[in-house]
């Protein structure tokens, strides 16, 4: 009982977020949570949360389709390096993409609330 215990506390302290930013992109959001390892090591644990719909008005069903990735302190150069590279080379190829412009009730704060409101109580401890 007691190992059982421990587990989980080292589990919850494996998962604690450090610190958090939010991106709003359209139907996507991308999450940027620093979190900690179990040797004490900080890490980036990024995660592209979309919207999914399935049917129509009262029978609509909302879900989110979840991807993460983790990126670990020795990799930072090399991922910043390569990401500058092929958003520069879409950028010289295509130019500049228009900004667009997001209905108010689209902030990430609500669409955060409104993600956490359909989560179950496991959603919490899914990767």
């Amino acid at each position: 009982m007691e190992v059982e215990k421990r587990k989980i506390e080292i589990e919850k302290k494996d998962n604690e977020i450090i610190y958090s930013k939010a991106i709003k992109a359209g139907k996507r959001i991308y999450y940027l949570d620093v979190k900690k390892s179990r040797n004490e090591d900080l890490y980036l644990a990024i995660t592209e949360s979309k919207k999914k719909v399935v049917g129509f008005d009262e029978d609509a069903q909302v879900t989110y389709e979840k991807h993460k990735i983790f990126l670990y302190k020795e990799d930072f150069d090399k991922f910043v390096e390569g990401l500058e590279d092929v958003v520069g080379f879409i950028k010289r190829e295509q130019g500049e993409a228009p900004q667009r412009e997001y209905k108010e009730a689209e902030t990430v704060e609500s669409a955060v609330a409104e993600e956490s409101k359909s989560k179950s109580f496991f959603d919490k401890f899914k990767f």
